[in-house]
């Protein structure tokens, strides 16, 4: 972010840069006629994860208008997946979207291929699901050395846990307390998903777990001073006290809710004490939040508050939210986009409220040098797998023990078995979380040594980060043409050869596309998430106006794309006859021209 002496302007949005959180636009510069254009895009996801069961999903369905109007070709188009699900299991495809191939299956994993010749692209979401056949809890430890060009040579490893398909009987008791921000910026549809989410929630409860609600903007208001077991008439009760108290309006104060929500948890005894707290805004305090509860959550009993954290849109500070949730050891998750509120935040309810097993340890990292975990504590294993990665130095011990805690506090202890392997890019796979906890960190401490790590880490894994920006290097190609040695007599042939040469012509930086640190100014002018207008490039704006007029009536109204789509399905003898009629038309609109403009006397100009 700070070298930016090579670096002639800033790029305009179509030449690169998110418009909404789901949309990347890009332009191809100008190109002569008949040139092949090859577009390469790589990037990375996480594996949706539910009912036991894997998801890879893939959007690959495109509105009509952006569609090129050609005439209707067969093309052929290849689609593959390989699967490694990193243990030596038996792996049961369950679903997928198009009619694939079994290519390979192995242990732990499966290979799939689909390829078709088709006339027109398919506009069906790419999907394969499937199961890993574990019924128990499992886990193990994976490997690996980093390669030369890492920046980062210490040793690499990978830990995981998984839950297994049986739930396990021994179910923790559990406290919970919600912290929901009800201030101006939240009304409208953000305040009606946060109800609808928490009520699932709550539903969910069992008859043993106990609740509280408290709403927050620069006030406080309690559904109950003390902890109410989640029963079906203290369930419709709290409902219907949302339904009344659940008014936007006001200012944010996240530190006062806070303190009185870990006081009541803080009363706990022989159960999972839970806080969650929702917000989309961001406060000064921040840091001094932190800094309180993690003196409150030391010396807790046998198993201290977790806090739960999650971030609507882009006001807030997702960074100390995360930061927040790794010293509470707890989940944290966000939704930039307003459709996607309820989905995510119904999500994070659901793992924060299935804890399998709690306080989870590896007494091995204590004799290794130089280690660093991430996250760090290590969370709770909940719904779907638990992963942890790390660097180190030393030798790595042969023998390894998981311990932690089952729902009824008995003790809970597993031999990982150590594999090493070279044929999973770790440097890329866990890049995006490192980033995300090294940033929160580097935010909370103000360390600048963690913004540089961080800002290596972007670059030389090419993921996003707060501390480095995109550069377009706009290039020219430069063609040295070399004479060709001197032939010999008998030939009378001639040859040349040419280099061409990539000679950077200037450097424009891209749009910035990490989240940020919070907007305090807009969390005070209460302005809602999603109610800033989005600037699209001039050829996104043409093209959607065009789409949302198209075929809207037949006279002015019909659209280029239309036209051309209607021309690219005609016969030859068709085309003839319309060319010929509007060749027509256009005279006869040259000799109304010329009958009134040139043939008007003196009044003609």
């Amino acid at each position: 972010m700070d070298d930016k002496k090579d670096v002639e302007k800033e790029a305009r949005p179509e030449n690169g840069g998110f418009l909404t959180p789901q949309i990347f636009t890009m332009t191809i510069p100008k190109v002569d006629g008949g040139s092949n254009i090859l577009v390469k895009v790589s990037w990375t996801q996480k594996l949706l994860y539910s009912n036991g069961e894997f998801l890879l999903q893939v959007p690959f369905s495109f509105p009509e208008y952006v569609t090129p109007a050609v005439k209707k070709l067969a093309k052929k188009e290849k689609i593959q997946v390989n699967v490694n699900a990193a243990m030596e299991t038996v792996i049961m495809c369950k679903r997928t979207s198009h009619p694939f191939k079994q290519l390979k299956r192995e242990a732990g994993k499966l290979g799939l291929l689909y390829e078709a010749e088709v006339l027109t692209w398919t506009d069906v979401d790419v999907a394969v699901s499937y199961s890993i056949s574990s019924s128990h809890v499992s886990g193990g430890v994976f490997l690996q050395s980093p390669s030369f060009q890492d920046v980062d040579q210490r040793e690499m490893f990978c830990f995981y846990l998984f839950p297994g398909d049986k739930p396990s009987e021994k179910v923790f008791r559990k406290e919970i307390v919600f912290v929901i921000d009800i201030s101006g910026s939240m009304e409208g549809k953000l305040i009606e998903a946060t109800k609808n989410a928490l009520s699932t929630a709550l539903t969910e409860l069992g008859p043993k777990d106990s609740f509280s609600i408290i709403a927050f903007n620069g006030e406080t208001y309690s559904f109950s001073s003390s902890m109410e077991f989640a029963t079906k008439e203290t369930v419709e009760k709290a409902i219907e006290w949302m339904n009344v108290n659940f008014i936007a309006g006001g200012d944010t104060n996240i530190l006062l809710p806070l303190n009185q929500a870990m006081e009541m948890v803080s009363k706990a005894n022989g159960s999972f004490p839970v806080i969650f707290l929702v917000t989309d805004g961001s406060v000064e305090d921040e840091r001094d939040i932190c800094e309180s509860m993690k003196k409150k959550l030391t010396g807790g009993g046998s198993i201290s508050p977790r806090i739960c954290t999650f971030g609507i849109g882009t006001y807030c500070n997702h960074h100390f939210l995360r930061m927040l949730a790794m010293i509470g050891r707890g989940q944290y998750d966000g939704a930039y986009e307003i459709d996607s509120v309820e989905s995510r935040m119904q999500k994070l309810f659901s793992k924060g409220l299935s804890p399998i097993i709690a306080n989870i340890s590896i007494d091995t990292f204590d004799d290794l040098h130089e280690v660093e975990v991430f996250p760090s504590p290590i969370p709770d294993l909940s719904e779907g797998p638990l992963v942890i990665s790390g660097r180190y130095k030393g030798k790595f011990p042969e023998d390894i023990k998981a311990k932690g805690l089952f729902g009824d506090l008995s003790s809970f202890s597993m031999d990982l078995k150590i594999h090493k392997t070279n044929d999973m890019p770790f440097e890329k796979i866990f890049a995006k979380q490192q980033i995300d906890i090294l940033t929160a960190q580097a935010w909370f401490t103000e360390d600048k040594q963690l913004e540089e790590k961080v800002a290596k880490i972007s670059i030389q894994t090419g993921v996003v980060s707060e501390y480095t920006r995109l550069t377009m290097l706009e290039t020219e190609r430069a063609i040295n043409v070399k004479e060709p040695p001197k032939a010999p007599k008998a030939s009378n042939k001639t040859t040349s050869s040419a280099k061409a040469d990539l000679k950077v012509q200037r450097r424009i930086l891209l749009q910035k596309l990490g989240v940020g640190f919070g907007n305090l100014s807009a969390t005070a002018d209460n302005v809602s998430p999603g109610t800033e207008e989005v600037k699209l490039p001039e050829a996104a704006e043409i093209m959607i106006k065009a789409a949302s007029n198209c075929c809207s009536g037949m006279c002015n109204k019909c659209c280029c794309m239309c036209f051309i789509q209607c021309c690219g399905k005609m016969n030859d003898q068709c085309a003839v006859a319309l060319t010929q009629l509007f060749t027509a038309i256009a005279c006869f609109g040259c000799l109304e021209c010329c009958s009134q403009v040139c043939c008007a006397g003196n009044d003609g100009n």
